[in-house]
């Protein structure tokens, strides 16, 4: 595994790179990961039965071109000291498939020179074709690349230097991706078709997030978590930000005649949270444990993004814990939620839409109980089992790919 952040940073990549990488250990896979090292010395180490490898990088040197020093992303160009550093590892692991995410691609396919040793890349994003890897223009989502657009979003979120930079790499380095990835999996059907793979001539294997065993059954027996408020209320997990639709949910919310609290669970950026509406209790950063907890204890999980989400683990996660799922119909969420029967989909950034799907939920008990009953059963199609199956599959079909000499080594190991 090649992931720009591993453990103790956690997102949504990382947790899923770290779901992955343990669920493969488990089932006897000799698995490492090669992560950049931060602020710490690089080393060697073993986490839950994964060999962590944390190497250097010499983008992380230039402290300033970052705006959240904890995440130092890498542009989509090779980093000299990171191309050093994997193909050491490569070389120490001797791997029968490389899986990388995100833009440490651009070092791999250096590091990768003259060695054949296939590569799979996971897409959790829209980072092949869009610069800020949203795939939206200001709070609004963008209808799809072109040069001159690109390159003024571009500019406005990354300044003058670095943004017009980052845009003319991504687009001058796509060729060389889909010439040296063997296989693509992005997360979602909705990632495959904004990222246009299928045109990319690189088999296409779509392989979701996944419900880890632990994570099915922790929400059962958990306590009620501390600072919820008595009785019912609505929860929204995820940054505050416009593009996550949180001034959607709050504006749905003034609508209702009786309100239950909407509980926020995550990073409170919006300038609508300060300061905190009546009504709103802002609970912050919590662990996820707890956070699923909370799911479990709400009467209904809000999604009101305007962007294209690229899966919707914060609705299945509601879904496995039995919490129905109210949800903007944008990118991948209307392949998770079925409308109507695993739960309800409004117009993205329709406040009344969604003040009338909170009405409902909350005056019909019976139909919010059906919906969160089809909707557990549905999250059964994304349990670690399932995919995990999924993901070894795509696996022997790479190696095999090729050719019969490779494929009869790696699956003979």
């Amino acid at each position: 595994m090649v992931s720009q952040f591993y453990a103790p940073v956690m997102g949504g990549v990382e947790r899923a790179v770290e779901n992955m990488s343990v669920a493969l250990a488990r089932r006897g896979h000799q698995v490492s990961i090669a992560t950049l090292s931060r602020d710490q010395p690089p080393s060697v180490v073993d986490e839950h039965g994964v060999r962590v490898h944390r190497i250097g990088g010499t983008f992380q040197r230039a402290a300033k071109l970052f705006s959240d020093p904890q995440r130092p992303h890498l542009p989509p160009v090779p980093d000299p000291e990171a191309v050093r550093a994997l193909r050491r590892v490569i070389d120490e692991e001797r791997p029968d498939v490389v899986h990388v995410h995100d833009w440490f691609v651009h070092s791999l396919i250096g590091a990768l020179r003259h060695r054949d040793v296939p590569i799979v890349m996971s897409v959790h994003d829209h980072s092949l074709v869009c610069a800020n890897k949203r795939l939206m223009q200001g709070d609004a989502p963008c209808s799809g690349p072109g040069w001159r657009k690109c390159l003024r979003c571009a500019t406005a979120q990354y300044g003058p230097v670095k943004g017009p930079t980052t845009a003319l790499a991504l687009r001058l380095r796509r060729r060389t991706v889909e010439r040296t990835v063997d296989r693509f999996a992005p997360v979602s059907s909705s990632v495959a078709r904004h990222s246009r793979l299928d045109a990319s001539g690189v088999p296409v294997t779509v392989l979701p997030n996944f419900i880890p065993e632990h994570d099915a059954g922790c929400a059962a027996g958990a306590r009620r978590p501390d600072g919820l408020p008595p009785g019912e209320f609505v929860v929204f997990v995820g940054d505050a930000t416009p593009d996550k639709g949180i001034d959607v949910l709050l504006a749905a919310h003034r609508r209702l005649d009786a309100r239950p609290p909407v509980v926020v669970v995550g990073r409170p950026l919006a300038e609508s949270l300060d300061p905190v509406p009546e009504g709103v209790v802002v609970l912050g950063m919590r662990p996820h444990d707890e956070v699923l907890a909370i799911m479990r204890a709400a009467v209904a999980i809000v999604v009101p993004s305007r962007c294209a989400e690229t899966f919707g683990l914060v609705a299945l996660e509601a879904m496995s814990a039995g919490t129905v799922v109210i949800a903007a119909r944008i990118g991948a969420l209307d392949e998770l939620v079925v409308h109507e029967v695993t739960g309800l989909l409004v117009p993205p950034g329709d406040a009344d839409a969604l003040g009338a799907a909170l009405r409902r939920v909350l005056d019909d008990p019976a139909a919010r109980d059906r919906m969160a009953v089809a909707g557990r059963e549905r999250a059964r199609d994304y349990r670690e089992a399932v995919v995990v199956d999924a993901l070894e599959r795509a696996y022997r079909a790479t190696i095999s790919d090729l050719g019969p000499t490779h494929a009869r080594d790696a699956m003979g190991r």
